[in-house]
C-alpha cells in the first residue's frame, strides 16, 4: 500500500497559459493603426447602442419609500399547473401550505421586499384587467402540447396596454417526454417562439414534474431567487398618472336592517389593498371598479400594514422607541392571504368559514374527544341559553379569572344619571357677564331618552377645532365625564385627587369644582409653551375656518400667549379661568366691514416720524436698494452713486405751468450743468446710472418675490439653462432636475403632520387602507367570486367626462373577419371596458376624412366612437365577445388614442343620377336627380359628370318640372347618357356607451346578423339588391351608301364592288353536301390531326428559329474576328512591305525601276 503510486491528475485547460503568437505588425501596432479595425467597428457600435437604450424620456420616479408590494401574476390556459406553482411559492417562501390559493396572497420574500402573488382565472375579462396592473408576468406553457390560444392573447393584451419589463415563460408537463431528444427539440422550438413574440432573450424556465403535489424544490429555488432579485423596470405612463389598488379583502357593511327589508337594495362594501401608483386624493375620489362601474369613494382610511417588512418593524421601533418582541404569531406575519383557505380559515364577504379535514364533533355528552377552544366554545353556546362566561356557579368572564356568584351592595354605588354642569359661584361675574343659560350641555329631559352617548362632541376637541361662537360666548374647559380628563391630568397626583373625591362625597359643590385646583401649574408642568413660528401650526391655523386671520398669525407668532400672561398677572387662576374672552368680536366685525375703520390721529402721527416713511419708501419703485446693499464696505455708496439717478427715478419733475422744477435737492441742478460742460462725462454717467438702475430692479425683485425669482426650480432652471451640455451630461441634468424636485416636495411634505400631509397631499402609494363603496348592486354580493380579480382605478376629472374619441385603429391578424362600421365593439380603454359603435375612416388626400364600410385588412385606419375621453397616445385594444365559446381568436383589433373632441367631421361618398330628356348642342336638361328645386339651389355650379366621361355644371333650376334642372357639358351628350354627381354626406357616430358589468351579470349589444341568427329571422332580400341576368338590346346600323358621283371618283383599288342580286341561284348556291356517318368521322379525325401537325410544326419551327438566332449571333461573332484578325494582317503587311517599299532618295535621279 505504501509503495502504490497514484496517476498524477491532468492539468486543467484554464492554468495553460496560450501561446504567444509571433508579433507580425510591427513593434507597436497601436501607434500606427488598429489592431483589429472590424472587433473596433464592432465594440464602438455596440457602446453606441447601449447609450441610446438609456435614452428615454425621462420619468418622475413615483416609487414611494415603503413602495407596495410587487404584484406577481401567473397566467396560463387551463390545466397547465398554475395552482401547482403558486401552492409551490408559497411554500418555498412563508414554510406553510395552502390547500386552496383564492385571491391575492401578499408574502415577504426579503428584508425590504414583498410580493403579491395572484393567480388568473381563465376568463378574458380577468386577464385584460390583470394585464393593467401586473408588475410581473409568470406565463405558464405546457411544453408537451404548446402555444395555446389563451397565451397569445393574454400577449397581445399586454403589448396593446403596456408591456411590463418583467415576463417570463415557465414550461411545464416536461415529464411527459419520453425521447431527451424531443425534449430538447421541444424546448428549443418554445423558446424561440417565445423570443418571437416578446423579445431576443426572454427568460423561459423549466418545472420538470410534480412530487408531492408541488413542483421540485430545486426548480422552485431558481424561480424564487430570481424573482427576489429583479430590478424595477421603467414604469409604464400610465401606471405613473393614476391611482389604483388591487384588491384583496371584502366586506359587506350594510345596515341588516335594509337587508331583511329589501334584498336587492343597494349595499355599501368595504374595499381593502395596497395602493399603487399615485396617491388617492382625500376627499371625492372618483373611481372606476372594473365590472362594475364608476363610484365616488364615500370614505377612505389608512390600516396598519397587515404584512410589514422586517426593515419596515425596525424602522418603526425606531421611531417609536418600543423593541419589538417575539410572538406566538410571528410566522403569521410573513404570510396576509384574507381570500385563501388558510389552516381551515377562510374569510369570505362577511363571514369566516372554519374547515377541519377530520370534521367538528358538537355532541356535548360526548368523552374522550379533542376538541379545540372554538368547537368547545360553539358547544357551551348552542345547547344553552345563557349569557357569555356564565356557568352553572355563576359568571366566568376569563379562564384563569374567579367566579362571582353575587355582587355586593355596597358596590354597587354607579351613578344612574348622567352627570350635570355645575358652576363656581362667581363674585366678579354677575348678570350678564355670568355664565348663560343655554351653554351646549345635554338637559335633563334629553338625558332621560339618550342612554347612549353621542358619537361627536365638539368640547373633546382641541381649541382650534372649537367654533367661533363658542369661543366668543365663553372660554371654559369642563368636562363631561372623568375620562376626559386624562388629556389635561394624566399625572399621579391626579389620580390622587380623583380618589379623594371618590372617597368625599358629601359635599357635592366641593368636588364640583376640586378639580379645578392647580390645573394652571399642572397643565404648564405637562405640556410646556408652545413654540411660535412652526411652520406645522401655520398651515393647521390657516386651514382652520373657526380663526380669522388675525388671530391665526397671533396664534401663530405667540402673541395670544404673551397677552393672556399679561393680564393674568394680577388675577386669581380660578378667575382667570372663567374669564370671559370676547375681544374678538369687534375684531372680526371690522374685517368684515367694507370700508375699514381708522384712528387718523393715530395715523397722522405715524406718518409724520422719519422711520415709518423710510420703511414706507421701501415699497416704492423709487426705492434704492443698492445704497442699502453696499452700506457696509462700500465707498461708492456715500458718493456719487447716491443722487445719481435721473429724474423719474429721483421723482423729480418739473411744473409745467410755473415751470418751477421739484426734486428731493438742489445737487441735480448742479450735476446739470456739469453735464452741460462736458458732454462726454454724461454720457459715461448715464450708462453708470442705467447699470445701476438695472441691478437695483433686480434686487427689488429678488426682495418682493422671493418664491418666484428665488425658489429652487427657477434657480436650477438658471444654474442648468446657461450651460452646453453633451448629450450624456443634459439627460442626466434632467434626470437631476426630477430628482431634486422630488427632494424638494418631500422635504416640504416630511414637515407637515399624518393629518395635514393627507389632507394637502392625499393618500400615498405603498400604504394600507380601506375603502368605502356607496350604492353597490346587491348582485355584486350574491355573485361575488373570490377569485375574479377586484382591481379600482382612479379617474381624472377628464376621463369624467363623454364624448368622441378618434382613434388609429388595426384589425388584428389573426381575426378571421372585417369589421364593420356600425357594428358593436367591446373597447378595453384605460381602467374601463366598454361598448361603443365605432365609425371607421380614412383620410381623403388630407382633406376629408372618408367614411369606410369595413376596415382595411392589412392598413391602420381612423376610427370614431362615443366614450370617456382619454389622454392621446393611450393603447387599447378590442373585442366582438368575451365568451369562451368563440373557437377563433377573440382580439378583433388594437390602436391608440389620436384626439378627443366633442364633435366629428366625418363624410360619406354618395352619387346622385339622372338622365337628360332634352339636349341643345352642350346643354342639356336633366331630370331625376333632384326632387325639389330647393336641394338644386344648394348644388348649383357643382360638378357633373356622364358615364361617357363628358364633364359638366349645374346651372339653374328649371322653372315648372320641379327637380329638372338646365346643366352645361364640354361636349354634346347622348340622350341615353346617365348623369351623376358626387357628393359627401356626414356622418354622426351613434351616442351608445355600455359599460361592461360582468362582476353583476352583463348583456352585450348584438348585431343585426346575431340577432337574426338566434331568432331564426331571414335576411330580407331587397328586388334591387339582387342579381339579375343582364339582357342588351342588339342594335342594328344602317348600311353605308355612297353616292355614285363619289364613287366614280374614287380610285379603282377603293371602288366599291357589289355584285347585282341573281335572279337565279348558281351551282354553289345549289350544290349542298351531306356529309355522314364514317366520311364525316374521317373528315374530324383528319381535321384533328392536321391541328396537331400544325401545332409541332409551329413549335418546331419556333425552336429551330431560336437556333438559328443563336448560330447567327455565333456566326457574326466569328466573322467579326476574322474581320479584326485580317486588319490586323494587312496593317502588319503594308507597315512591313512598305518599309521595303521606301525610294532612296540619296542616290538622285527619278527614273522608272527596271524589272
Amino acid at each position: 500500500m505504501d509503495g502504490q503510486q497514484n496517476k498524477p491528475h491532468r492539468a486543467s485547460k484554464k492554468s495553460k497559459e496560450k501561446k504567444a503568437k509571433p508579433d507580425t505588425k510591427g513593434q507597436n501596432p497601436k501607434a500606427f493603426s488598429f489592431s483589429n479595425p472590424g472587433k473596433l467597428a464592432r465594440q464602438a457600435a455596440r457602446s453606441h447602442d447601449i447609450k441610446e437604450k438609456r435614452l428615454h424620456v425621462p420619468l418622475i420616479d413615483r416609487v414611494p419609500d415603503e413602495p407596495p408590494p410587487r404584484l406577481v401574476t401567473i397566467v396560463g390556459p387551463p390545466g397547465v399547473g398554475k395552482t401547482t406553482l403558486l401552492k409551490s411559492l408559497i411554500r418555498r417562501y412563508a414554510k406553510e401550505t395552502i390547500s386552496d390559493p383564492v385571491g391575492p396572497i401578499t408574502i415577504v420574500t426579503s428584508k425590504k421586499q414583498r410580493l403579491t402573488f395572484l393567480e388568473c382565472p381563465n376568463e378574458l375579462e380577468a386577464m385584460v384587467d390583470i394585464a393593467k396592473v401586473a408588475d410581473i408576468v409568470l406565463l405558464m406553457i405546457d411544453g408537451n402540447y404548446g402555444f395555446e390560444m389563451e397565451t397569445m392573447e393574454f400577449l397581445n393584451v399586454l403589448a396593446a396596454t403596456g408591456m411590463p419589463g418583467n415576463v417570463f415563460g415557465v414550461l411545464t408537463h416536461l415529464d411527459l417526454f419520453r425521447k431527451p431528444q424531443a425534449l430538447k427539440d421541444a424546448k428549443k422550438r418554445l423558446k424561440h417562439r417565445l423570443w418571437t413574440e416578446l423579445y431576443q432573450g426572454a427568460h423561459l424556465f423549466y418545472l420538470s414534474g410534480v412530487l408531492n403535489g408541488r413542483y421540485p424544490d430545486r426548480e422552485i429555488h431558481n424561480l424564487s431567487r430570481f424573482l427576489s432579485v429583479m430590478k424595477n423596470p421603467r414604469p409604464l405612463v400610465w401606471r405613473n398618472s393614476h391611482p389604483y389598488t388591487v384588491i384583496d379583502n371584502y366586506r359587506d357593511i350594510t345596515h341588516p336592517t335594509k337587508v331583511e327589508e329589501d334584498e336587492n337594495c343597494d349595499r355599501s362594501i368595504e374595499l381593502s389593498g395596497y395602493l399603487r401608483g399615485t396617491n388617492f386624493a382625500a376627499q371625492g375620489q372618483r373611481v372606476h371598479i372594473a365590472g362594475l362601474g364608476d363610484f365616488t369613494i364615500g370614505n377612505m382610511e389608512v390600516l396598519p400594514d397587515p404584512c410589514p417588512t422586517p426593515a419596515m418593524e425596525q424602522a418603526l421601533a425606531k421611531v417609536t422607541g418600543k423593541t419589538g418582541r417575539r410572538r406566538l404569531d410571528e410566522k403569521d406575519k410573513r404570510l396576509y392571504a384574507p381570500m385563501a383557505d388558510r389552516s381551515g380559515l377562510k374569510i369570505t364577504g362577511d363571514h369566516i368559514v372554519i374547515t377541519r379535514e377530520k370534521g367538528f364533533t358538537f355532541d356535548k355528552d360526548a368523552e374522550g374527544v379533542e376538541r379545540g377552544e372554538g368547537e368547545q366554545l360553539i358547544i357551551d353556546l348552542q345547547n344553552e341559553r345563557r349569557l357569555l362566561g356564565q356557568t352553572e356557579q355563576g359568571v366566568k368572564l376569563f379562564a384563569t379569572g374567579g367566579q362571582i356568584n353575587q355582587v355586593p351592595e355596597e358596590l354597587d354605588t354607579g351613578r344612574k344619571t348622567q352627570r350635570k354642569a355645575r358652576f363656581a359661584e362667581r363674585d366678579d361675574l354677575s348678570g350678564d357677564e355670568g355664565m348663560p343659560e343655554d351653554e351646549g350641555f345635554v338637559s335633563g329631559d334629553d338625558a332621560e331618552g339618550s342612554d347612549v352617548e353621542t358619537e361627536f362632541n365638539e368640547r373633546k376637541l382641541g381649541k382650534m377645532f372649537r367654533k367661533q361662537t363658542d369661543k366668543d360666548e365663553v372660554d371654559l374647559a369642563f368636562a363631561d365625564s372623568d375620562s376626559d380628563l386624562g388629556s389635561i391630568s394624566s399625572g399621579d397626583d391626579v389620580e390622587e385627587d380623583w380618589d379623594d373625591e371618590d372617597e368625599d362625597s358629601s359635599d357635592e359643590e366641593g368636588d364640583a369644582v376640586k378639580w379645578k385646583d392647580n390645573m394652571m401649574q399642572r397643565a404648564k408642568m405637562l405640556h410646556g409653551k408652545r413654540r411660535p413660528y412652526r411652520a406645522t401650526d401655520l398651515a393647521r391655523f390657516m386651514y382652520d375656518d373657526s380663526l380669522s386671520a388675525t388671530e391665526a398669525l397671533k396664534k401663530w407668532r405667540g402673541e395670544d400667549e404673551e397677552e393672556e400672561e399679561e393680564e393674568d398677572i394680577e388675577q386669581d387662576e380660578d378667575e382667570t379661568f372663567f374669564k370671559r374672552t370676547g375681544r374678538g368680536i369687534e375684531d372680526d366685525l371690522g374685517e368684515d366691514r367694507v370700508v375699514p375703520r381708522f384712528d387718523y390721529e393715530e395715523l397722522a402721527a405715524k406718518w409724520s416720524n422719519e422711520e415709518s416713511i423710510e420703511a414706507l419708501r421701501r415699497r416704492f419703485t423709487t426705492a434704492n436698494f443698492l445704497d442699502e446693499a453696499g452700506e457696509n464696505g462700500s465707498d461708492d455708496s456715500g458718493g456719487e452713486g447716491v443722487d445719481d439717478e435721473d429724474d423719474e427715478g429721483d421723482g423729480v419733475f418739473e411744473d409745467l405751468e410755473t415751470g418751477e422744477t421739484h426734486g428731493p435737492g438742489d445737487d441735480d441742478e448742479d450735476e446739470e450743468m456739469e453735464e452741460a460742460k462736458n458732454p462726454e462725462a454724461s454720457l459715461e454717467a448715464e450708462r453708470e446710472k442705467n447699470a445701476r438702475r438695472k441691478e437695483e430692479l433686480k434686487l427689488r425683485f429678488e426682495e418682493e418675490d422671493r418664491e418666484g425669482f428665488k425658489n429652487d426650480k427657477a434657480i436650477a432652471r438658471r444654474e442648468g439653462g446657461n450651460e452646453e451640455f453633451g448629450e450624456d451630461d443634459w439627460y442626466d441634468a434632467q434626470k437631476a432636475m426630477l430628482q431634486k424636485q422630488l427632494d424638494i416636495n418631500k422635504s416640504e411634505f416630511e414637515s407637515l403632520d399624518e393629518s395635514q400631509r393627507t389632507a394637502v397631499e392625499g393618500f400615498r402609494a405603498g400604504k394600507y387602507a380601506k375603502i368605502v363603496i356607496e350604492g353597490v348592486p346587491a348582485e355584486f354580493v350574491t355573485n361575488f367570486k373570490a377569485r375574479i380579480p377586484i382591481i379600482v382605478g382612479g379617474l381624472s376629472p377628464t376621463e369624467d367626462r363623454l364624448g368622441f374619441v378618434q382613434v388609429r385603429i388595426k384589425k388584428h391578424r389573426w381575426h378571421k373577419k372585417i369589421l364593420k362600421t356600425g357594428d358593436p365593439l367591446i373597447f378595453s380603454l384605460g381602467w374601463r371596458r366598454f361598448q361603443s359603435l365605432p365609425v371607421y375612416s380614412i383620410s381623403d388626400s388630407r382633406t376629408r376624412n372618408r367614411m369606410l364600410k369595413y376596415t382595411p385588412e392589412h392598413m391602420h385606419c381612423f376610427g370614431t366612437f362615443y366614450g370617456p375621453l382619454i389622454a392621446p397616445n393611450t393603447g387599447f385594444v378590442c373585442f366582438q365577445s368575451f365568451s369562451s365559446s368563440n373557437p377563433g381568436f377573440r382580439i378583433s383589433a388594437t390602436g391608440t388614442v389620436l384626439s378627443v373632441d366633442e364633435s366629428t367631421e366625418i363624410v360619406k361618398k354618395l352619387k346622385l343620377t339622372g338622365v337628360p330628356y332634352k339636349i341643345f348642342k352642350n346643354t342639356a336638361f336633366i331630370k331625376d336627380m333632384f326632387n325639389t328645386s330647393l336641394e338644386i339651389a344648394k348644388f348649383e355650379g357643382a360638378a357633373i359628370k356622364t358615364v361617357s366621361g363628358v364633364r359638366g355644371q349645374i346651372k339653374r333650376a328649371l322653372a315648372k318640372p320641379d327637380g329638372h334642372f338646365r346643366a352645361t357639358f364640354e361636349d354634346k351628350i347622348l340622350l341615353s347618357d346617365i348623369v351623376f354627381l358626387r357628393a359627401w354626406y356626414p356622418i354622426k357616430p351613434h351616442r351608445f356607451y355600455n359599460p361592461v358589468t360582468n362582476l353583476i351579470g352583463w348583456q352585450s349589444m348584438r348585431s343585426t346578423g346575431q340577432i337574426r341568427r338566434d331568432e331564426g329571422v331571414d335576411t330580407p332580400q331587397l328586388k334591387n339588391s339582387q342579381y339579375r341576368k343582364i339582357e342588351r338590346q342588339t342594335r342594328r346600323f344602317n348600311p353605308l351608301k355612297v353616292p355614285r358621283a363619289l364613287a366614280s371618283q374614287l380610285p379603282f383599288k377603293s371602288q366599291i364592288v357589289q355584285t347585282k342580286p341573281q335572279k337565279k341561284e348558281t351551282y354553289m348556291q345549289k350544290r349542298a353536301v351531306v356529309v355522314r356517318g364514317d366520311e364525316k368521322r374521317a373528315r374530324d379525325l383528319m381535321q384533328k390531326l392536321t391541328t396537331i401537325r400544325k401545332e409541332v410544326v409551329e413549335k418546331r419551327r419556333a425552336k429551330k428559329e431560336e437556333k438559328r438566332v443563336e448560330y447567327r449571333k455565333k456566326v457574326a461573332d466569328v466573322e467579326e474576328r476574322l474581320e479584326n484578325k485580317e486588319k490586323r494582317e494587312n496593317k502588319a503587311y503594308w507597315e512591313r512591305e512598305g518599309k521595303k517599299r521606301k525610294p532612296d532618295h540619296s542616290g538622285g535621279g527619278g527614273g522608272k525601276r527596271r524589272k
